[in-house]
């Protein structure tokens, strides 16, 4: 059985990427987020708020059981909030709590302990953490989301090179899949020109129509992890440098 622990599966990409997922044959899915929306006979929820630390540790046992007959064991740290988008200096400070805990801290966790409860396995075990290209530069509005982004990236980047010193097979990647048509593109859309000035840009991406679909996302990413990992392969990647 080729088991997919998918964070954020109630909607947007991570219900893409979970859906993607169902339709191959011998796969089983277990959605982590607040709320299910997928019913499937190889669909199970763990319901989770990534805003409350101190609950996801609680529950990471029902998260990552033993999987004894497990083909593969795939986890896509999918969910991941953009935050109150404002210039510093003009939020609250829990607001940065608010986002690392859901961008970073959550992840981190979560990919810890897949490490530790599926790294000696002799299946292909991968851990994709989806990043985005505001990791790479700045965005004003965005600190929050910008640097847990960044820091996603360089934690992808460090986990890599310590599994490929132990020489566990393990392979992780951090992907930024381009701009989404999600929720939190309506979100983006809806800010003010005060607080982010490429909101116009924004909504031109959306009334041209130039906002990639969930569904053909998600059905690229699968067919890119199901395949023999390339030689060389970067750990931070690109959406359009995927084969």
């Amino acid at each position: 059985m080729h088991y997919y622990i998918i964070t954020g599966a109630s909607r947007g990409l991570g219900k893409a990427l979970a859906e993607q997922a169902l339709a191959r044959p011998d796969t089983t899915v277990l959605g982590v987020s607040r709320h299910a929306t997928i019913e499937h006979p190889r669909y199970h929820h763990q319901p989770l708020d990534f805003s409350d630390v101190v609950a996801v540790e609680n529950n990471l046992h029902k998260v990552f059981m033993t999987r004894p007959d497990a083909s593969s064991i795939t986890l896509i740290n999918n969910a991941a909030v953009v935050g109150e988008i404002g210039y510093l200096g003009e939020h609250q400070n829990e607001h940065f709590a608010f986002v690392f805990d859901v961008n970073v801290i959550v992840p981190a966790m979560l990919m810890n302990t897949f490490l530790s409860a599926y790294g000696n396995l002799g299946c292909p075990r991968t851990v994709l953490n989806i990043s985005s290209g505001a990791a790479q530069r700045p965005v004003d509005g965005w600190g929050a989301y910008c640097a847990s982004k960044a820091a996603l990236d360089m934690l992808s980047q460090v986990a890599q090179h310590e599994q490929e010193l132990r020489g566990s097979g393990v392979r992780i990647r951090s992907l930024a899949p381009g701009i989404v048509d999600t929720e939190m593109q309506e979100q983006i859309r809806s800010s003010d020109e005060r607080q982010f000035s490429q909101v116009a840009r924004f909504e031109a991406y959306h009334r041209e129509g130039h906002l990639a679909q969930p569904q053909e996302v998600a059905q690229r990413i699968m067919r890119w992890i199901t395949q023999p990992t390339p030689a060389q392969e970067p750990v931070v990647l690109r959406i359009d440098t995927l084969p």
